[in-house]
């Protein structure tokens, strides 16, 4: 595994994430580029991980769950998740508990994927890598939101503008900030 993690977000011109546990936008390209960002590894032999939080595992619809192809890992405070116990779901209590019991794993890559209070202890996080944020270019009714992050990071990238359902998005990417000795 790879020192550090990386954040996977989509968030409206508001960060807004989300609303009553749901995505508020269909957008097929972004869960297409969130599902090769997240899968796609250095070496066959290895997986990437999903850090997540409990609510953002149970607004998976249960047909694509565990998302396959990767660790899903799951972070709550219950002893375990509700339901039967699945093949690549690992429940942790906390951040550096998934992240150092991951180390010795045959893992590549490891991907925060939300929620709110999951991206809140992320983006203060030491290991803290890159952010991959789709930036969607509307403002949605949201009552979750991702945090201030634009003073933390350096934009590296950013893709064409490209439209879906009459939505606008852009497909950024961002290193932390290091500043100047």
């Amino acid at each position: 595994m790879r020192e550090r993690f990386s954040m996977v977000v989509a968030c409206d011109l508001n960060r807004g994430i989300g609303k009553n546990n749901s995505l508020p936008w269909r957008i097929p390209g972004d869960l297409k580029h969130f599902k090769e960002l997240t899968t796609k590894t250095s070496e066959p032999n290895l997986y990437n991980a999903c850090i997540m939080g409990r609510k953002t595992w149970e607004s998976i619809p249960a047909n694509h769950r565990p998302l396959p192809g990767r660790y899903n890992i799951v972070l709550t405070r219950k002893a375990a998740l509700d339901g039967p116990a699945q093949q690549g779901v690992f429940v942790f209590g906390s951040l550096d508990d998934a992240l150092e019991k991951m180390k010795d794993g045959p893992i590549d890559q490891v991907f925060v994927i939300g929620g709110a209070e999951i991206y809140n202890q992320a983006i203060f996080h030491e290991r803290m890598g890159s952010l991959f944020l789709t930036e969607v270019r509307s403002q949605f009714d949201c009552d979750t939101f991702f945090p201030e992050y634009k003073e933390m990071f350096t934009l590296k990238s950013s893709s064409e503008i490209m439209v879906e359902n009459g939505i606008e998005y852009v497909f950024k990417e961002y290193l932390p900030f290091i500043p100047e000795v």
